[in-house]
């Protein structure tokens, strides 16, 4: 897999960010994790791994107009393969492992539809992810003051929210308006060549057949319950962490700073999501009064906690399926499909 600038760029980022969090700070770092308690971790780490089952559920439910109920552990097992990656390649590879991995295992899943289908997995992720945001700045211990370089933290979350909904309105479109959206992508094409045309047709074909569900309001109501337990079991299992250091916030607390985090490693990062994951992690938790070496000792336990069990069960499956990441890095014969 080869990494270009972008990669290059998230890389970089991370280790500039470590630099920066933990220079002079590793030695008290150390002790605020000694000091904390190891069964509160186990359980955290415990409940930020039941996750992954539950974003396999809610895929069973995204695919459903495209394949029908698939099985769950196909599922299952693309989505610990995904998020395997995601923490080992840079450049966020997992998604194409994950979508690579349910075209494999089901051949009624071409790889293109079901790279589309992951678009509407993160759009549910990010409303849900600012809906319990700003759910947690309605809570009376927030912060009214609260900043973020120089940003009032309620319209951080209020201005992504602005964000998705933009995107939620370009999907409908090519839910609802396709042929229009499809005959602009040909034409665009067509600039370069007949070849071209033809070929962004084909996969706006594919990313469109990946968008059924928008169309089904049962279906995406179910959709967005799942994607609700998701994102409250993640804010427990952050929940679960704090109590694990002895920081006294409310659940609320969990709620924002998950949404801090999310927002966080939307940017360019190293595999893990290393540095970007600690800082945002301890920018948020220092809105409600934490002490910036226990902030920070819970960014670096959490990260690591939560990484192994996830990485350990993607690379046991990858391995089980006889997967190589040269299959990761040129999925493209299974477009041929769409």
């Amino acid at each position: 897999m080869r990494l270009d600038w972008r990669g290059a760029l998230g890389i970089a980022l991370s280790a500039g960010l470590l630099w920066y969090l933990l220079h002079g700070q590793v030695a008290e770092i150390v002790q605020v994790l000694r000091a904390s308690n190891l069964w509160l971790w186990v359980a955290s780490a415990a409940v930020a791994t039941a996750i992954f089952p539950l974003r396999a559920r809610r895929w069973q439910a995204i695919l459903t107009p495209l394949a029908g109920r698939i099985p769950l552990t196909p599922l299952w097992h693309a989505t610990a393969i995904g998020m395997m990656v995601n923490n080992v390649f840079p450049m966020r590879a997992g998604e194409i492992a994950r979508a690579f991995a349910i075209s494999r295992a089901r051949r009624d899943v071409p790889f293109a539809a079901a790279f589309a289908s992951l678009a509407v997995d993160r759009l549910f992720d990010g409303v849900v992810v600012i809906l319990l945001m700003l759910a947690g700045t309605l809570d009376p211990r927030f912060p009214a003051d609260a900043t973020i370089l120089g940003v009032g933290a309620g319209t951080i979350a209020l201005s992504f929210a602005l964000f998705l909904v933009g995107v939620l309105a370009g999907l409908y479109a090519f839910v609802l308006v396709p042929d229009a959206i499809l005959g602009l992508a040909e034409r665009t094409g067509n600039l370069i060549s007949a070849k071209m045309g033809a070929r962004l047709r084909a996969l706006g074909d594919g990313f469109a057949s990946g968008l059924g569900v928008l169309r089904s309001p049962k279906l995406a109501g179910e959709v967005f319950i799942w994607t609700l337990a998701h994102w409250l079991t993640n804010a427990a299992a952050f929940w679960l962490g704090f109590k694990a250091l002895g920081i006294s916030a409310p659940f609320a607390a969990a709620c924002f700073v998950q949404g801090i985090v999310a927002v966080g490693v939307a940017v360019p990062s190293s595999p893990g999501f290393f540095g970007v994951f600690e800082a945002t992690a301890a920018a948020g938790l220092k809105l409600y009064g934490v002490p910036a070496s226990v902030a920070l000792g819970w960014g670096v336990g959490f990260h690591i906690f939560s990484f192994i069990p996830i990485t350990v069960i993607g690379t046991w499956y990858f391995t089980r399926l006889h997967l190589h990441v040269s299959d990761i890095a040129r999925p493209a014969p299974t477009e041929s499909t769409v």
